[in-house]
């Protein structure tokens, strides 16, 4: 069915109030956050990297923290890897802190240090979504380009009343076009971070707080009553149980670390010697087999010391750690990703959340 030029100047005339209403909301509600200090492109984009699958509360330090450490786009070109992994520990999903690195040295090394104003060259950087791309443009540059995160998807399926599941693709370039209809002249990040704070403060997930919402004369969820049942998504599956085992090898009070490899989940962060098990094997002989095939030593395994799990968004790993012993004239291969370190070092490397709840354990009884 097509619309008529009534309908269409209607609609366009109903989205100028949404932006008008949602921008004088936002001068006065606007959430006071670092990154809203300045129209810096890098600092922008690496609070946005930073805030993927992320609450704004746990970002906050660690963005703060970062800019100490890394306050241009050279001053992180240049640092090594480690210790940009060190400064991301913590945050989790590590790709984003190795793609953020990759791409600020293109930046550095293409562009002189300054972040494009270009849509193409801004989306060709390594890790930068249409999302991060949006972002960085509008708010930086004032570019007229939606950012569609989570929140964006959930206010626009209840203005619009989309019933499709925002999960889907097609569904969320249609909501990105809305937004991008939307977009004020001159005022683009202003609009585009209104869009993002109503969902973060008043349209949420479960209970939106509509009688104080400025635009809920014009939400078409609410005038249907569906508020609370739109947006629809589809249901993700399961995070799929991983068994693991991990050895705490000593000698002459160093313990030994393993470097994961680069590619992969948690690339380049380091962990305890070991890895994953198949389901119903004997965990101990299972260690000896990892170790001596990663380690081309041969090990005795002792006490059972620990047992830990940790959730990731698609993944439950079920830790089982043990102390375990080199066997007399054993030597340890493994080169650069092989490491002896003292107890006390340890807070020098980028381990995964999993193992410093292991050490917390462990390390206090150490004998």
């Amino acid at each position: 069915m097509h619309t008529t030029l009534q309908e269409e100047e209607r609609e366009r005339r109903r989205a100028a109030e949404i932006a008008g209403r949602l921008l004088e909301w936002y001068a006065v509600h606007g959430r006071d956050l670092p990154w809203r200090r300045t129209r810096d492109p890098y600092h922008i984009w690496v609070s946005e990297v930073m805030l993927q699958q992320t609450r704004v509360e746990t970002v906050i330090p660690y963005f703060e923290r970062w800019m100490e450490q890394f306050p241009t786009i050279e001053a992180l070109a240049a640092a090594p890897e480690e210790q940009v992994l060190k400064a991301w520990e913590g945050l989790g999903y590590y790709t984003r802190a190795r793609n953020l690195h990759a791409a600020v040295k293109e930046v550095a090394a293409r562009y002189g240090g300054a972040v494009p104003d270009d849509p193409d060259a801004v989306a060709a950087l390594k890790g930068v979504g249409p999302y991060t791309a949006g972002a960085i443009l509008s708010i930086a540059f004032n570019r007229p380009e939606p950012a569609v995160d989570g929140n964006v998807l959930r206010v626009m399926a209840r203005l619009h009343a989309i019933a499709d599941d925002i999960a889907r693709p097609a569904t969320r370039r249609t909501i990105e076009e809305l937004v991008r209809a939307m977009i004020p002249s001159g005022r683009a990040g202003e609009f585009n971070q209104a869009l993002m704070d109503l969902g973060a403060v008043i349209c949420t997930p479960r209970r939106p707080s509509c009688p104080i919402c400025p635009v809920r004369e014009l939400c078409e969820a609410r005038r249907a009553g569906k508020e609370t049942e739109l947006p629809v998504k589809g249901r993700a599956k399961a995070p799929r149980p991983v068994e693991r085992v991990a050895a705490v090898l000593e000698r002459d009070g160093q313990l030994l670390i393993v470097r994961r490899p680069q590619e992969g989940l948690l690339g380049g962060l380091w962990e305890l010697p070991g890895g994953d098990v198949t389901p119903g094997a004997n965990p101990e002989e299972a260690l000896r087999t990892l170790l001596r095939e990663s380690l081309g030593a041969e090990v005795v395994v002792g006490a059972h010391l620990a047992d830990v799990r940790h959730v990731f968004s698609h993944l439950v790993w079920h830790l089982r750690c043990y102390r375990a012993e080199l066997t007399p004239e054993a030597e340890v291969a493994g080169g650069e990703s092989v490491r002896w370190v003292e107890p006390e070092a340890l807070a020098e490397y980028a381990f995964p959340a999993i193992y410093h709840r292991v050490f917390a354990q462990v390390l206090p009884r150490r004998s």
